[in-house]
């Protein structure tokens, strides 16, 4: 693998870890100080907000002008957020959530960017392996994040997290400086691109193939991040497994998100992309939703990774669909206008979820987190399965 891909790689998984070196202390610290779970709440509200309302222009962005100078720009500007973070966070709730929004603005220009990037350094015939780094690199960020940010939290406070913070982000900067694509001698597609804001968006429902696994994914969304509020008390009061065992149980899912991701979605072949996606949405449903029904603890651990190599796989293979599907000029409002359709599935499921378990108990509300998207994942895979199969329209013939 080239140097320049492993470089944008290595700034994908320190940008993950930043994130959590930023949002674990400031979580930390509003629940010292204001004892508010609302306020918590409103603190990763304003991080993950930005990705939704600012998806089109910050995909635009990144179509526009070198995917680098975005990356550049937007990490040195985040850099100096995380600094001012570092000094005034002691100025109340109102100064934290409004740096943390400015931080999340950051993240979601930047996203668009790095996934407009990855085709270019890595070239189309490596896309799939390339996809495969970035995503397994991502989750070893966020597996590692929040334990080294209570760490750096207990260690030395807020400041010092939100001063190493701002180191990691020069140094994805600094990376994304000296980054080069093989095939483009700036990184800037030949041809300008086309359309506005929104028009990726727009071909991620009119392409065929993408409509469809872009519909499931998103109701499958809907209803598997309930599982993160049903999950704790579904280790502690049905499978009696203690706080360790709640543990053990979201790390075999996030192993298994590594796993997949790295070893699974580069054997499927590009014509099977969309059907490999559904078939892992249904099988990261059933990893939600088979612990439900026998209540044992081994098997509910076996499950998670299983679901969770699903889920790795199945986030891998939605991102190299949209590279091959959709041009590449609109590589970076496809994925914004993607990622703004997950966050804001997730953000509903997450508040939905504490009803669920409130109204119908944590074993039920994992039933249906998991259950409903196997059912949606299968009967799509019954009935498009020849819309899945056909060419995107840049491989149809005038």
């Amino acid at each position: 693998m080239s140097r320049d891909l492993n470089l944008l790689v290595g700034a994908v998984g320190l940008s993950a870890l930043g994130d959590w070196f930023a949002i674990v202390p400031l979580a930390l610290e509003l629940e010292e100080t204001t004892e508010s779970g609302v306020l918590v709440a409103l603190l990763f509200v304003a991080f993950w907000a930005p990705t939704i309302v600012l998806a089109g222009p910050a995909g635009l962005l990144a179509d526009r002008f070198d995917p680098r100078r975005v990356l550049v720009v937007v990490s040195l500007a985040q850099a100096a957020v995380a600094v001012a973070l570092a000094f005034a966070y002691e100025s109340g709730v109102g100064a934290i959530v409004a740096l943390a929004a400015m931080l999340g603005v950051g993240f979601a220009v930047a996203q668009p960017a790095e996934f407009a990037l990855v085709p270019r350094v890595a070239g189309e015939a490596r896309l799939a392996i390339a996809n495969s780094r970035v995503e397994t690199t991502r989750y070893l960020g966020f597996t590692l994040g929040p334990l080294a940010g209570a760490v750096l939290a207990a260690a030395g406070g807020v400041r010092a997290a939100m001063l190493v913070n701002a180191f990691t982000f020069v140094v994805i900067a600094v990376a994304a400086a000296v980054v080069r694509c093989p095939d483009l001698e700036s990184c800037v597609l030949p041809e300008p691109p086309e359309g506005r804001a929104w028009t990726g968006a727009k071909y991620l429902f009119s392409d065929r193939a993408l409509a469809v696994v872009m519909t499931v994914a998103f109701v499958a969304l809907l209803f598997m991040t309930a599982s993160w509020t049903a999950n704790v008390f579904f280790a502690k009061n049905d499978l009696a497994i203690g706080d360790l065992g709640y543990g053990v149980l979201l790390t075999s899912w996030t192993v298994g998100m590594a796993v997949g991701a790295s070893m699974l979605p580069r054997r499927i072949p590009r014509s099977m992309l969309a059907i490999g996606a559904l078939v892992a949405i249904v099988v990261q449903g059933l990893g939600l939703a088979a612990p439900t029904v026998w209540l044992i603890p081994a098997l509910a651990f076996a499950f998670f990774f299983v679901g969770g190599a699903a889920h790795g796989t199945k986030n891998v293979l939605i991102r190299t669909l949209i590279h091959e599907r959709v041009p590449a000029g609109l590589h970076g409002r496809a994925y914004a206008a993607y990622n703004a359709l997950r966050n804001a599935a997730e953000l509903f499921a997450l508040l939905a979820g504490g009803f669920l378990v409130a109204a119908l108990g944590a074993r039920w509300t994992l039933l249906l987190a998991g259950g409903i998207p196997l059912l949606v994942g299968l009967v799509a895979l019954a009935f498009a399965r020849r819309r899945l199969a056909m060419p995107s329209a840049a491989e149809a013939p005038a």
